[in-house]
């Protein structure tokens, strides 16, 4: 009798892609619940997979254990001990193509990601743009496993989750980003946060650095109903403790992805970066993205390239009220 299917499953860097893998693993399980699963990836993540069942973490040791090409065959031979039957490549990067051509010569079957790069670069291109939504990354994600012969369709819906009906609402606020070009200016955040506050929701601010703790820290103490919880507590404390929100605000960040996980509505913030190169988050919808329709828009795809015009408009430009309005709006509906 064949053995049930073992995938490896690669995703290595960048939190809120990891975070975006967390909803296909669980829909593919509930469509093949005998598979196993493998996942490799920084142990930063490992939270985000702790709730599927028949998934094995591994972690991925970037610096150290598993650096260089001789880092890369060790990590090979202990993924070698699952006896997986398959690998799902959802990065496509250096490393990820050396673990798989190293499967596919001992005869595993592989499949990676189509990241649709030709796409994205007719979209986030100055001249001659063609701005139409291209397909989403967790439909791409999907796909890998469809190539593997494990085809299922996304529920695309956000988890279940129990919040208590109340008038003042609780809300997150996930207003930093890596990149300059994907944060709404911290000015005009402030001014929504305590716009917001004065109405008398309870506001959260998320975030992962000192500088970012910093912030959120002179934030709180400026209102009675904000609150920082900026390296107050662990990402694993964060994920449940955003299953008690009514709303997420975030930028094009990880927040957005988080707060998917946890099954939170979120109003995301667009500068540089645009919904239409398909990561906006995990069961959200078009309709809560807030942006300006700009000629320049998108000019990057991750928001790592600095604005071309100089002058940010895409955030600088977008008011306050604006982003208040929408989460206002969006309020009566949670």
């Amino acid at each position: 009798m064949a053995r049930n299917p073992k995938i490896l499953v690669i995703r290595l860097s960048a939190m809120g892609d990891a975070a975006m893998v967390a909803p296909v693993l669980q829909d593919f399980k509930d469509n093949y619940p005998g598979a196993e699963l493998v996942m490799l990836s920084r142990s930063l993540h490992k939270p985000f997979f702790s709730s599927i069942e028949g998934l094995t973490f591994h972690d991925f040791h970037a610096k150290d254990r598993h650096k260089g090409l001789l880092g890369i065959f060790r990590l090979f031979l202990e993924l070698r001990m699952y006896r997986v039957t398959a690998v799902a490549d959802l990065h496509q990067n250096i490393r990820s193509t050396l673990l798989r051509i190293l499967f596919a010569l001992t005869g595993v079957k592989v499949a990676v990601v189509d990241k649709g790069r030709a796409e994205k670069k007719r979209l986030t291109r100055k001249r001659h743009k063609i701005l139409l939504p291209l397909k989403p990354t967790v439909n791409r994600y999907a796909e890998v496993f469809a190539k593997l012969g494990f085809a299922f369709q996304l529920k695309n819906i956000p988890a279940p989750r129990k919040r208590a009906a109340a008038v003042a609402k609780r809300i997150g606020i996930s207003p930093f980003a890596q990149h300059l070009q994907k944060i709404y200016p911290l000015d005009k955040m402030y001014h929504v946060v305590c716009a917001l506050a004065d109405m008398g929701h309870e506001i959260f601010v998320f975030g992962g650095t000192p500088e970012e703790a910093e912030i959120a820290g002179d934030w709180s103490g400026q209102h009675p109903n904000i609150s920082s919880m900026v390296r107050k507590i662990t990402l694993e404390e964060e994920l449940e403790f955003m299953k008690t929100l009514d709303l997420m605000v975030s930028m094009d960040s990880s927040g957005m992805h988080l707060a998917s996980l946890a099954g939170v509505p979120v109003v995301s913030v667009w500068g540089a970066t645009h919904p239409y190169a398909g990561f906006l988050g995990y069961g959200q919808s078009m309709d809560d993205a807030v942006q300006l329709d700009l000629y320049c828009r998108p000019c990057s795809v991750y928001g790592n390239k600095p604005c071309y015009r100089g002058d940010l408009a895409c955030m600088n430009n977008l008011p306050e009220n604006v982003v208040i309005d929408k989460i206002v709006n969006k309020l009566k509906h949670v």
